[in-house]
């Protein structure tokens, strides 16, 4: 497996090696000592989570805050999504920056998302299936969130002739400049 660090530090796309014959094909999407290895630190992931969703979906930005923070590894089992991860450690040189990146079943990349950051995701493809385990269990007093199209975030989500579909309750998150973490 590929780790590679993106510009905000701690998170990383993880590329598997894919094994393929006539039988279909193969790999490891989680190695927990390969991953500690190149993150220099443990994690216990505790809770394994699966949303399924329609084209159009965006999910996010997410987070939990305080000592529910979560780290994240994240996949798509199908379909495809523009996965958005947004940087709120104020102790980063990256405070306030994004990254994004084309998940889906067929490059199988992963993402692995460290505490202390804002987790989206926009659905490309008819049905997607997202997978993702969490180093902290669900706490609802501490769920937190960013709205999506933030104009002090700039996030391109590539929407481009898509009609978005978004929860009232992700309508309704605060903007970047009004966030209490």
């Amino acid at each position: 497996m590929k780790i590679t660090e993106t510009q905000l530090k701690g998170c990383f796309i993880l590329e598997p090696t894919v094994y393929e014959d006539e039988r279909g094909i193969f790999f490891e999407s989680y190695h927990k000592t390969n991953l500690e290895k190149a993150l220099g630190e443990t994690i216990n992931f505790v809770q394994d989570n699966i949303s399924v969703s329609k084209k159009g979906v965006l999910r996010g930005l997410h987070f939990q805050a305080g000592k529910h923070a979560q780290a994240k590894l994240v996949q798509v089992l199908q379909g495809e999504v523009l996965d958005v991860v947004v940087d709120l450690r104020k102790e980063s040189n990256t405070y306030g920056q994004h990254f994004k990146l084309k998940l889906s079943s067929k490059n199988k990349k992963l993402l692995f998302i460290p505490k202390g950051m804002a987790h989206g995701f926009l659905a490309l493809t008819p049905e997607v299936i997202f997978a993702y385990k969490c180093d902290c269990h669900y706490h609802k007093e501490s769920e937190r969130g960013i709205r999506y199209n933030d104009p002090d975030l700039d996030i391109d989500w590539e929407t481009k002739g898509m009609d978005l579909i978004l929860s009232p309750k992700d309508l309704d998150l605060p903007l970047w400049k009004d966030l209490q973490v």
